[in-house]
């Protein structure tokens, strides 16, 4: 069973923690897992359930306090876009202000969907705080973190995205 389901299990733990080692280990947690409770299903239902326990495996981790403390991005920090030079390279939205000016970024900004858009036109436009934005829109500031975190990489893949049809 292993040897059949090694390969779908393991994408399916890449796929919620975006690094090998990890989703190797979620991978060997969730075979574990299987194998002690292997009684309680059908065989024909081995493919589903295994990915199911493979996904709460993966959510389990991912809600562990561990996993917050370690691997969770401030306010501010952002991984780099993937083959972005490594050092002293400037934030594409950063580049682009000051490249092609603030009015191309600030139409990015405004075309945003919600909830990002709002977010991110207080943060980017009116150069609100997070604790200032969570409280003009009524969200604990860990929410507006968040969509504030989505909101910039959403711009960074349109800039990206910008870039290379130029």
């Amino acid at each position: 069973m292993m040897q059949q389901y090694q390969r779908l299990i393991y994408t399916v733990c890449l796929q919620f923690v975006h690094d090998p080692h990890t989703a190797a280990d979620l991978t060997q947690d969730t075979f574990l897992s299987a194998f002690s409770a292997i009684d309680r299903c059908e065989p024909q239902y081995y493919k589903a359930w295994l990915v199911r326990v493979a996904a709460n495996k993966c959510k389990d981790h991912l809600k562990s306090s561990w996993v917050r403390r370690v691997e969770a991005p401030g306010d501010d920090a952002l991984p780099e876009p993937r083959g972005a030079p490594v050092g002293d390279a400037q934030d594409p939205i950063e580049q682009l202000t000051a490249q092609a000016g603030a009015a191309e970024v600030e139409t990015m900004v405004r075309t945003l969907r919600e909830p990002y858009g709002r977010i991110a036109v207080l943060y980017f436009l009116e150069h609100k705080t997070t604790a200032e934005i969570a409280a003009a829109v009524g969200r604990p500031p860990a929410t507006v973190n968040n969509q504030l975190w989505r909101a910039k990489n959403i711009l960074r893949q349109q800039i990206i995205e910008r870039r290379q049809k130029e």
